[in-house]
């Protein structure tokens, strides 16, 4: 008994296409999530600052298209709670501004992704 077999190594899985797919999904999803997280912080130092001035709000922004920082401003780490003036050196324990970002963007991941997903399947 004799048995042939042959195959045929075409389409995105094999030109290439598939990865390429892939990548600009990870891109995107890392943007898109840069993007849903400065939202939740913004809102999030708008629910807890007491008198705020807009000054460290408008220097919270997105670098490198998937990071959120603060751009280093000198008084960041003292309202986020951990500075060196923060508590016991003052009575002033900080906000968890950033805590509460974190939290609500990992909850939400995973639907974002799965979202973004969809776009990219037929792609691949």
């Amino acid at each position: 008994m004799r048995l042939d077999v042959s195959t045929s190594s075409r389409g995105p899985m094999f030109d290439g296409r598939a990865l390429a797919a892939a990548n600009r999904y990870v891109d995107d999803l890392e943007q898109q999530l840069a993007e849903e997280g400065l939202t939740i912080l913004r809102r999030e130092m708008r629910a807890v600052f007491k008198t705020p001035t807009g000054y460290y709000e408008s220097r919270c922004v997105i670098v490198d298209g998937n990071k959120i920082w603060d751009s280093r401003v000198v008084y960041g780490p003292w309202l986020a709670g951990v500075g060196s003036r923060n508590f016991p050196v003052t009575r002033f324990k900080g906000y968890d501004h950033w805590i509460k970002t974190r939290h609500q963007l990992n909850t939400r991941k995973r639907a974002l992704g799965e979202r973004l997903l969809r776009r990219y399947t037929g792609r691949m």
